[in-house]
């Protein structure tokens, strides 16, 4: 009924445990699909020691986490589709709880959970502005990516509509994907800690590049340019990337990147009109 993508690339200290996470859920008809984007670690050894028929291995050269993803779509052979990045575990009732959910409510083909956060070996809590929702939510998902791919159970039509993994964003690929999905689609947070998020280690992508903003500006000036937001989405959407150029004008500003902060400036002045 679900199939599971698993992208990862040099992660052995954290693909086991992802997997026995997966091996430990209440519910237990689904396969699993981990995607191996170029690891030169023992990645594959673990996977194929496994001996298990539901785990499905795939080696590629390393292209990033949303080439792996996207991969792992086009395998998967169920309706429902699921995300684990390999840092990340799951609860044991994860899979079960949300499909009781979207039983009850037959309305919605996106459900995410809350989550429990682990950064450099300690329990963290998420500030405010982390704070998930329930419904149309586009302007919610506008600020930061409040949908961990790692909590999300979605239909596979969605993916089909919506299109798959953008393979040009190096970080900030699940803003995108989830900016695209929250436009057009209601989706249901489950409001219970089904996730366990692990950050703080070297090899996070979230870390890998200063200034995130410019790739979520990216994501919103694309969305923008589509025809697929209202005109209430739209004036939202304008209004996220001044503010998001003006966050990296003074970022850039300060580091002495005199060209680059006057080039986020011109932008600001050309996207304020949209405010008008």
């Amino acid at each position: 009924m679900i199939s599971i993508i698993l992208p990862t690339f040099n992660r052995r200290q954290f693909l086991g445990r992802a997997i026995q996470s997966v091996l430990e859920q209440t519910f237990q008809d689904w396969e699993l699909i981990v995607v191996d984007d170029g690891s030169q670690d023992e990645s594959r050894h673990l996977v194929q020691n496994l001996h298990e028929d539901r785990i499905h291995y795939l080696y590629q050269a390393h292209s990033g986490v949303s080439a792996a993803r996207n991969a792992g779509i086009h395998l998967a052979r169920h309706p429902w589709i699921c995300f684990l990045d390999s840092d990340d575990h799951w609860k044991p009732a994860k899979l079960q709880r949300q499909l009781q959910e979207l039983e009850r409510r037959p309305q919605f083909q996106v459900i995410y959970t809350d989550e429990t956060w682990i950064r450099r070996g300690r329990r963290v809590n998420p500030r405010k502005i982390h704070r998930k929702y329930s419904g149309w939510i586009y302007h919610r998902c506008l600020p930061l990516c409040i949908i961990s791919p790692s909590s999300v159970l979605l239909h596979r039509g969605i993916l089909e509509r919506e299109g798959l993994f953008d393979e040009k964003f190096p970080v900030c690929e699940d803003y995108e994907m989830w900016l695209r999905i929250s436009s057009r689609q209601p989706i249901f947070f489950l409001d219970e800690p089904l996730i366990v998020k692990v950050g703080g280690h070297p090899d996070q992508l979230s870390h890998s590049l200063w200034g995130l903003d410019r790739y979520r500006v990216q994501a919103l000036i694309q969305i923008y340019s589509s025809n697929r937001l209202t005109p209430q989405q739209k004036f939202w959407t304008a209004g996220q990337i001044v503010e998001k150029l003006t966050i990296l004008a003074s970022g850039f500003a300060n580091r002495g990147k005199s060209r680059e902060a006057a080039r986020y400036r011109r932008m600001i002045r050309d996207w304020s009109c949209q405010l008008e």
